[in-house]
């Protein structure tokens, strides 16, 4: 039978899928023979079956079947599921690059829906100028910043084996394939499926930071190096098709940061040392990619001056850098080879970057050098041909530089008035500056601000903590000189409750020659500061906090050398922890528009900084949503967004989906930021003040009751950290942060990662959409006109349907019937029962609005594809949470005289949940 469109991807997925299953079954009768197979099977059909017709007998027989599974048959059993997920989502991924390639395989019969060309496309049929366009490019900027949060649980030796299978998996897809190529492959793929089976997916020791670092620094190394500079020659290309006749420069608008090696906050082992040496290795990464492509480009620049007249001028200048760069045995040795012996001086100057007298200064020098030989280079071109392959070194270099990644430093306001309480002590300004008012704290600080001379008296003791807090940012103006101003461009202030704060990093930086006021009264500031609102009270606070700031002279001299730039960046995590996500999603997005427009009072241009995590619960979910469910006019200044650890293997591992997630966030800004420029002050909709208005209501409510749940219930703590795997997860190898700010019990310094992360392994999923149920539903039931409101939001309104499908989506992936086992592992029973009641139904309620919202009858029926996904990964993720709930009670029954192979077996089912969801912390 023919199968065509839709149902042909779909059957191509479902055909990898039972590929691997079968593969992996072969694996599993192999290594662990047919009872091991067998056992994996009835477990697989009981849970299968019982999600298709539910009755009690069966149910108890599974929870029997699991109870009486001993090790090691049990751990093999668990280690079976986990591992048909990784194969799972290999096959998915696939499948989303085999889509992707169909569409540019048919271009011009149909376009892809959020591609590059789709925005180009849609905004030249919109009408948009070539003047709009441009100055729209010109002002926007994507930056991600990848962070060191990893609950990514996979360890690298996994991804290696996982991209390996991808690769094969692309290459059984080509038609013209022979018979015994496409048998080769096959074997391969068996090989590989066998490889993940015998190798051990967990770490055996926490990860240093610098783990993290040559962790985040792989992503550069495989894909990003390539992909960034693709998606910009992506978006040149079709506004050369779509606009033939317009000359539309596309400037690097997108970046990659880091955190890994600067983030400070609550992480005693980021040190100096080690921020110095992750400078290093990022540099030498980089270093190493320019190496290898300039080494390439060489190979293919091998035109002879026996062949073409290449011009006097670039003879003369080549000939000069030899007699000044290189020894005579360090030559090219054909002559005229021109272009050739060109390549040999800068690739020796580029081996000496940082190292001796004749390498590069700084990135400049090398992109003069570049693009003085593509101007020779040209002049004997075809006609309307162009240097792609040299174009891409020199965007490479424009977009990377020799720091290859901004790194961005974050440390606690806490520490930074600590430190600076002892050293105003210490020159007798005052003796207690931490009690001080906060009137009293900023004019003292202006003072000192105004003052040229230094504030530290270097031959007195300071404690260890201030001289670590100090040492932050002479490394700062270190790497500024060695690295370039590049390397470290933002200060990050966890915890900004007042303009104190900020007026602080500022005098530290004063201290370290990094702000400066110049005997003339010039100021000189090398350095963004950048508050970090995070709980919901700080949010409301913003606006009052930046606008005493904006109104300060010495904060706005600083500003004036920033070019009246200044970065605000929002937190997601303990917003949502604090207040619950539909009420954190509304004071963000009012945040945003109260302070961009009071900046907008005093000429200073804002960029936000969303710390959005990668599961739902933190903000997370697809990057172009995440963009265009942004107010529309803050968007102009550009936007910054965090990647976390656990997204960066599902977005960035394979170079085509890493090219498709960048382009689906280059399109969704160009749209939004067109539309703006295009009808300047007109915001999102004339009924955007009434749509405002009913959300303000929606979050009063749903605020209410998601405080009176978790904070107002005492007994709600108790409940979580027994229904969740929550302490478990300590000893699970994923990050070198610990759970908790100063090591504390308390809720309040639990961080959101492992909160998210416990309620995930549950499937209770409560931070991703508790309370919004009540929130909605108090609105709508006031009548059916406010119905008819909140679907006129969700149909028109970018922001609120992002939300109202987050929550679909997180809902999808909750499970009631599930999260009841864990429900077990409260030892008060009338406390479990009673809070699990509530749970239930507040899910129920929310389920009932979501669907009544958006006019659909299953949860997830905009996007088809990933419903059917989380319906086909259910009866798999079953069998995962069953034994985990069953180990768990086996461990604490032994009251921490447990094995560690008991404790191995529950690491593996949180390892292979995470996997199944795709969602962790």
């Amino acid at each position: 039978m023919e199968i065509k469109g839709q149902d042909e991807h779909h059957y191509m997925l479902r055909k990898d899928v039972n590929r691997l299953g079968r593969i992996l079954g072969q694996v599993l009768k192999e290594h662990g023979g047919e009872e091991l197979f067998n056992e994996v099977e009835e477990i697989r059909e009981m849970t299968k079956e019982l999600r298709r017709n539910y009755n009690d007998a069966d149910h108890k027989k599974l929870k029997e079947k699991v109870h009486h599974l001993q090790s090691p048959m049990r751990k093999d059993v668990i280690r079976a599921f986990s591992i048909y997920f990784y194969l799972v989502n290999i096959a998915e991924q696939n499948h989303r690059i085999r889509r992707s390639r169909s569409y540019r395989l048919k271009r011009g019969e149909n376009v892809q829906p959020s591609s590059i060309e789709a925005s180009v496309k849609s905004v030249k049929e919109a009408g948009y100028s070539k003047d709009i366009l441009q100055k729209v490019l010109d002002d926007s900027s994507i930056e991600l910043i990848i962070t060191a949060h990893p609950t990514e649980a996979t360890k690298r030796t996994i991804l290696e084996i996982q991209k390996r299978i991808s690769s094969i998996l692309q290459q059984q897809d080509n038609m013209y394939l022979t018979e015994k190529e496409w048998n080769d492959l096959d074997e391969s793929l068996v090989n590989e499926v066998t490889a993940l089976w015998q190798t051990d997916e967990l770490r055996h020791r926490k990860p240093t930071v610098i783990d993290e670092v040559k962790n985040g620094l792989y992503y550069f190394d495989q894909t990003l190096f390539d992909v960034l500079p693709a998606v910009h020659q992506e978006l040149e290309e079709q506004f050369e098709e779509y606009y033939p006749n317009e000359e539309i420069t596309v400037p690097n608008f997108i970046h990659f940061g880091s955190w890994i090696g600067g983030d400070r906050d609550g992480n005693p082992f980021v040190t100096t040392d080690v921020t110095w040496q992750t400078l290093n290795l990022q540099r030498d990464l980089v270093l190493r990619k320019y190496d290898e492509a300039l080494t390439e480009l060489m190979k293919r620049f091998s035109q002879s001056t026996t062949r073409v007249d290449v011009d006097p001028e670039f003879i003369s200048a080549m000939e000069k850098y030899e007699k000044e760069y290189l020894r005579k045995n360090d030559t090219w040795p054909i002559g005229a080879e021109v272009y050739r012996r060109y390549f040999q001086v800068v690739l020796k100057r580029l081996a000496q970057v940082g190292k001796g007298k004749i390498g590069y200064d700084d990135p400049e020098e090398l992109l003069d050098d570049l693009r003085f030989l593509r101007k020779h280079v040209l002049r004997h071109q075809m006609s309307g041909q162009k240097l792609k392959k040299l174009n891409k070194v020199i965007r490479q270099v424009e977009l990377f530089g020799f720091h290859l990644a901004t790194l961005d430093i974050r440390n606690h306001s806490g520490e930074h008035e600590t430190a600076l309480t002892e050293m105003l002590r210490v020159v007798h300004m005052t003796e207690d500056y931490s009690s001080l008012s906060e009137d009293e704290k900023i004019d003292m600080l202006q003072g000192v601000l105004k003052d040229p001379r230094p504030l530290m008296l270097l031959n007195e003791d300071y404690s260890k903590e201030t001289q670590n807090i100090f040492n932050v940012f002479k490394t700062i103006k270190a790497a500024h000189d060695e690295f370039g101003p590049r390397s470290i461009d933002v200060y990050l202030v966890s915890m900004t409750q007042s303009a104190s704060d900020l007026l602080e990093v500022l005098v530290l930086a004063k201290e370290a020659g990094i702000y400066r006021l110049h005997a003339d009264g010039s100021v000189e500031s090398n350095l963004n500061v950048a508050p970090l609102l995070e709980t919901v009270e700080d949010l409301i606070a913003g606006p009052k906090i930046m606008k005493r700031l904006f109104e300060l002279d010495v904060y706005r001299d600083h500003l004036t050398r920033r070019n009246n730039h200044q970065e605000i960046m929002l937190g997601y995590s303990d917003g949502s922890k604090d207040g619950g996500t539909l009420t954190a999603n509304w004071k963000l997005f009012n945040a945003q528009l109260e302070i961009h427009n009071m900046a907008r009072e005093y000429d200073v241009r804002l960029k936000f900084f969303h710390g959005r995590g990668g599961s739902l619960g933190r903000g997370g979910g697809p990057l172009n949503r995440a963009i265009a469910s942004q107010p529309g006019e803050t968007l102009g200044d550009g936007v910054k967004i965090t990647e976390q650890g656990e997204v960066l293997s599902s977005r960035y591992l394979l170079g085509d989906i890493a090219f498709r997630n960048l382009e689906q966030a280059a399109s969704a800004l160009l749209s939004s930021s067109a539309r703006v420029y295009a009808t300047p002050g007109e915001g999102c909709d004339v009924r955007q003040t009434v749509w405002e208005e009913a959300m303000e209501e929606i979050s009063e409510q749903s605020l209410k009751k998601y405080q009176g749940l978790v904070f107002g219930d005492k007994d709600f703590l108790t409940y979580f950290k027994q229904t969740t795997p929550l302490n478990e997860l300590k000893e699970l190898n994923i990050g070198s942060r610990p759970m908790s700010r100063k090591g504390s019990e308390r809720f309040e310094d639990l961080r959101a990662i492992p909160w998210v992360f416990a309620w995930t392994q549950c499937r209770q999923m409560l931070p991703a959409w508790y309370a919004a149920g009540t929130g909605l539903a108090s609105f709508a039931e006031k009548g059916e006109e406010n119905v008819k409101l909140l679907q006129e939001m969700y149909e028109n309104w970018p922001f609120f349907q992002s939300t109202i499908n987050n929550l679909q989506m997180a809902l999808m992936k909750a499970d009631m019937f599930t999260a009841k086992e864990y429900v077990n592992l409260v030892e008060d029973e009338e406390i479990g029962q009673r809070i699990f009641a509530d749970i239930q139904d507040e899910f129920e309620r929310t389920k009932e609005m979501l669907l009544l919202i958006s006019k659909s009858e299953r949860l997830l029926d905009y996007t088809p594809n990933i419903q059917d996904s989380v319906h086909l990964r259910n009866p798999y993720v079953d069998p995962l949470n069953y034994l985990q709930v069953d180990l768990i009670q086996k461990m604490r029954e032994e009251n921490g005289d447990h094995s560690d192979e008991l404790m191995t077996e529950v690491l593996l089912t949180i390892s292979g949940v995470a996997a199944g969801l795709l969602n962790t912390g």
